[in-house]
C-alpha cells in the first residue's frame, strides 16, 4: 500500500498556515510544517492523526536546511511573510529572498505543485517597501517555478487576527481608537476561506494569481465601527492624518527598537504609506469563486471571537436580556 501524498508548508504553524495545515490532515495527506523552532510550535501536531503531521526546523534563509525540509514532497505551500521589519528580519531577506529560494529548490526537487501565499497590495510601483517586496517575491517565485499559484489575501480575519483583536483590545482601556486611512477601503478575507482556497490550488490544476477577498467592502472607519457594534461598546473614531501618523509612527518605531521588542510595532511608517490605497479585489481578477470557494462573510464569524472584548465577555447577551427584565 502506497504512502499518502506529502506536503511541506512553510510557515504552518502561523495565522494563515495552521489553518492549511488542518486541512491538508484532513485531506489525508502527511504534512510537514517546516518552522524556526520546532519545540514551540507543537500545538499544529493534533491536527491530524498520530504522526501525520510532523515539525521539521527549517530556516527559509538557509539553503540547506529549506532544501531538506522539502525533499520528498510533492507539494510546498509557503506562508512565511512579514509585514514589518525589525532588526533580524528584513523585507527583501524574508518576502523576496526566501521566496525565490524556496521555488528554486522546489523546482530542483521535481515537487509536482507550489503554491506560494503573497498579498493584495502586492505592487511593484508602490511606495511601500513592503507592497514592493512581496510583488518581487510573486515575480522570482514564477521565474524559478512558473507553474506555480499565487494567493493574494486582503486583510485576513479570523480568531488568531492581528487587526480586530488589536483594537478590540483597545477598546477596552481607551475612549478614541485613532485609526489612519479612514476613507480607504479594504475587503477583509476570512482565514479559513484562504485555507480552503490552497486547498483547491493544492488539489486541483490552479495556477496564475487568485486576489483573495471577502463579500464584504468597507472603509477602515467602517471596519472600526463594525467592530465597536460587535464588543458593544461606544468609542470615537479619530482619523489621524497622513503626515502625523508617519511621525507617530517614526517614535513607534524608535520605542519598538530601544524596548528590544517590549513595545508593540502597532504601526510603521511602511503601513502609513500602504494605508493611503485601497486593499480591494481587482475588477475582474479570479478570486476565491474561481478555485470554488464561497466567501464567508465577516457578520458570520466575528461574534465568534471578539465577544471576548464586550463588557461582561460571554455573559453580555445575559446581562442585557436581564436588565430588560420587568419585577
Amino acid at each position: 500500500m502506497s504512502n499518502p501524498p506529502l506536503i511541506t508548508i512553510f510557515g504552518g504553524s502561523g495565522f494563515v498556515g495552521r489553518y492549511i495545515t488542518q486541512r491538508m490532515a484532513q485531506a489525508g495527506w502527511r504534512v510537514r510544517v517546516a518552522v524556526r523552532r520546532p519545540n514551540e510550535e507543537m500545538h499544529v501536531l493534533p491536527y491530524g492523526e498520530v504522526g501525520q503531521v510532523a515539525l521539521v526546523q527549517a530556516n527559509v534563509r538557509d539553503t540547506a536546511s529549506t532544501r531538506a525540509a522539502i525533499e520528498g514532497a510533492d507539494v510546498v505551500v509557503n506562508c512565511v511573510g512579514i509585514i514589518a521589519e525589525d532588526s533580524h528580519q528584513k523585507f527583501n531577506a524574508v518576502n523576496c529572498g526566501a521566496a525565490a529560494r524556496i521555488a528554486r529548490l522546489s523546482a530542483e526537487a521535481g515537487v509536482g505543485k507550489l503554491v506560494h501565499i503573497s498579498a493584495l497590495a502586492a505592487d511593484a510601483e508602490s511606495e511601500s517597501e513592503y507592497a514592493r517586496s512581496k510583488a518581487m517575491g510573486e515575480a522570482d517565485v514564477l521565474k524559478n517555478f512558473p507553474s506555480a499559484t499565487i494567493l493574494r489575501p486582503s486583510i485576513v480575519f479570523g480568531p488568531e487576527d492581528q487587526f480586530f483583536n488589536m483594537f478590540g483590545t483597545m477598546s477596552r482601556y481607551f475612549p478614541v481608537l485613532p485609526i489612519v486611512g479612514a476613507d480607504s477601503k479594504m475587503q477583509p478575507v476570512y482565514v479559513d476561506d484562504v485555507a480552503a482556497a490552497a486547498e483547491a490550488a493544492i488539489m486541483g490544476d490552479a495556477t496564475g494569481v487568485y486576489e483573495l477577498g471577502g463579500p464584504d467592502v468597507e472603509t477602515m472607519r467602517q471596519l472600526i465601527a463594525r467592530l465597536l457594534h460587535v464588543v458593544r461598546r461606544k468609542r470615537f473614531i479619530v482619523n489621524i492624518p497622513f503626515g502625523m501618523a508617519r511621525i507617530n509612527a517614526f517614535f513607534i518605531e524608535i520605542w519598538h527598537k530601544f524596548s528590544l521588542g517590549i513595545v508593540p510595532l502597532a504601526l510603521t511608517r511602511d503601513q502609513v504609506k500602504l494605508l493611503k490605497f485601497d486593499n480591494v479585489v481587482s475588477e475582474g481578477a479570479p478570486g476565491l469563486e474561481a478555485l470554488g470557494v464561497q466567501p464567508t462573510s465577516m457578520e458570520a464569524v466575528l461574534d465568534s471571537y471578539l465577544y471576548r472584548f464586550r463588557p461582561q465577555g460571554q455573559y453580555t447577551d445575559l446581562t442585557e436580556s436581564a436588565k430588560n427584565l420587568h419585577g
